[in-house]
């Protein structure tokens, strides 16, 4: 099983005030092609943190972080934004959908900013795999909040990556779309993407073939 991203003695410290906060204390992880992870522990406890670091959105204090075999851990922003374009696909608790765009136009919009030609025919592929085929013209105040959160698992596909991760994606859904969007991270999972999520959904978290739980930025178990 090949590693995709490995985080190597992790800290990250915040100044609040005249207060350093330990948001991370030396941290490590490997993240494989194909993982199906969750990350648990209570608020406060580094779990976003370290996702932003290894979705490399955010920097560490100390400590390396590996990517595909690279160090990135002291890479520039474009050379991070690269890395998450080809690589990473990520899922918020918000949708953060664009609501004068349709639901393709919004699965679509990452492409933009990579500078590739959308091809519609796998952007359509896209929506049927999330089940979203029939809302395709369809804008984000004519769906419900479930097929919002399916719009943004499509659009962290459209550039293909190996990994999808996901911070409280069922957060914000009812029991039923939290067990819609958990199938389909299943099915995504069979395919070989890595996923790998935040959540406080002790039901997702059990479905999961690996645990990490951290408190006060340690990994306990």
């Amino acid at each position: 099983m090949s590693n995709i991203i490995s985080l190597q003695n992790i800290s990250k410290e915040y100044t609040r005030g005249c207060e350093i906060v330990h948001a991370l204390d030396n941290v490590s992880l490997d993240i494989n092609q194909g993982e199906y992870m969750a990350i648990c522990g209570p608020s406060g406890s580094g779990k976003t943190t370290m996702l932003n670091i290894a979705g490399c959105m955010d920097h560490p204090t100390s400590g390396s972080v590996v990517l595909e075999g690279k160090h990135v851990e002291k890479g520039d922003e474009a050379t991070l934004a690269e890395f998450r374009r080809t690589t990473i696909g990520f899922v918020f608790q918000q949708f953060f959908l664009i609501p004068t765009l349709s639901v393709v136009e919004n699965v679509e919009l990452p492409l933009l900013f990579s500078r590739k030609k959308a091809n519609r025919d796998f952007t359509v592929e896209l929506l049927e795999t999330v089940g979203l085929g029939h809302r395709m013209n369809h804008f984000p105040s004519q769906i419900s909040g479930g097929e919002m959160q399916r719009v943004a698992v499509a659009r962290a596909l459209i550039n293909e990556p190996k990994i999808l991760l996901a911070d409280e994606p069922t957060g914000n859904l009812d029991s039923r779309n939290s067990k819609a969007v958990i199938e389909l991270f299943e099915e995504l999972n069979s395919k070989n993407i890595a996923v790998v999520m935040v959540t406080h959904n002790t039901d997702l978290a059990a479905r999961c073939r690996k645990v990490v739980h951290l408190e006060d930025g340690k990994i306990v178990k």
